[in-house]
């Protein structure tokens, strides 16, 4: 009983979809509350389901067609064509991090057709953006948009200087019209130049945001790019890191500080080398010698600088007593009444 009651329920019509669902759109756009909040993202589902309902009765009543002229729409009926902007402006508004390229994608669409329809009723006069289809192309767009030339700067910045002027003038008109025309006192000619403003404000609207669509994909496009040129890289790198180490002198030198760190060197890599060059033990020297006979050498090695030392403190020792004499014994000592053994001769000759 309760299905068939709801079966037998009016659809809703054109008028109160496109009325309902520009209501959920001026809620989102001056609400106070984070874009992320359940009751925003409800108003957005909601306003968006209305929105498709409405383009599909536009499709089904057939009610713009591309052999008429904007002249021959009727005054009322214009606002329609407001309908994919609105669905536009709406998509930008879902959030999902997951999923914002495909949104940013559907939104661009949407002001797309908008603009196409506009250009092709002459609503204004604008220079409609260009299409972007596959990746490759959106990825030179950005490269040539990275580097703009200064002409090109300058004409898109006084480009949005115009936009901007226009747009505030358009607002403050459709203000003071509005009144007038939401409570039914305004005639025709009225009505038909209020849903013109309204377009036309869209218009440049529609152009922002595919400007803003475009640089955001880009940059998204950019990240996705770079974690997959790291992702494959990581993957080329399947040889483990080495584990650090030291050289040690023997055996015991190893078993105390270990073979890791941290540790403390014995020798530096110079002398490990020079060590290992004088053994004949490199690879460019030919035929390593054998364990004895490197452990032998070495032996032999540590002897003579043991030796070398020895003799270095024993050398030391007799130079440290023959000064420590030289300081008890002047030069001369024990000879004092010869001086020498020389007599010592005047210089008339008498001695």
């Amino acid at each position: 009983m309760a299905a068939a009651e709801e079966d037998e329920l009016p659809l809703p019509r054109l008028p109160e979809l496109f009325d309902t669902s520009q209501q959920l759109l001026d809620e989102v756009e001056v609400a106070t509350e984070p874009m992320g909040s359940r009751a925003i993202q409800e108003k957005v589902s909601k306003g968006l389901h209305l929105l498709k309902q409405a383009s599909e009765m536009l499709t089904q009543l057939d009610l713009f067609s591309r052999n008429e002229d904007l002249e021959e729409i009727a005054s009322t009926d214009l606002k329609y064509l407001l309908v994919p902007a609105f669905q536009g402006a709406l998509a930008m508004k879902q959030v999902n991090p997951s999923k914002r390229l495909d949104h940013l994608q559907e939104a661009r669409e949407h002001f797309l057709d908008y603009l196409t329809q506009c250009q092709l009723y002459h609503v204004a006069e604008f220079e409609l953006p260009k299409i972007k289809n596959t990746s490759a192309e959106n990825n030179t767009g950005s490269s040539s948009m990275a580097y703009p030339s200064l002409v090109a700067m300058a004409s898109q910045r006084q480009a949005k200087i115009e936009r901007y002027k226009q747009k505030k003038e358009m607002e403050y008109r459709l203000s003071e019209m509005k009144s007038a025309v939401e409570g039914g006192e305004a005639d025709d000619e009225r009505v038909r130049e209020y849903y013109l403003l309204h377009l036309r404000r869209w218009i440049g609207i529609s152009l922002e945001e595919v400007e803003s669509i475009d640089q955001e994909m880009s940059i998204l496009r950019g990240k996705d790019s770079s974690k997959e040129a790291s992702t494959s890289h990581s993957s080329h790198q399947t040889r483990p890191p080495m584990k650090p180490f030291i050289l040690t002198r023997d055996a015991a030198q190893a078993k105390v500080f270990g073979a890791g760190y941290p540790s403390l060197a014995s020798m530096t890599v110079n002398d490990w080398y020079e060590q290992h060059r004088k053994l004949g033990a490199l690879p460019d020297q030919g035929i390593a010698k054998t364990t004895s006979e490197i452990k032998r050498a070495a032996q032999q090695q540590e002897d003579q600088e043991q030796k070398e030392d020895e003799e270095d403190e024993q050398t030391l020792h007799q130079a440290r007593e023959w000064d420590d004499w030289k300081d008890t014994h002047p030069r001369g000592y024990g000879n004092r009444k010869n001086m020498g053994g020389k007599k010592r001769v005047l210089r008339n000759g008498s001695v």
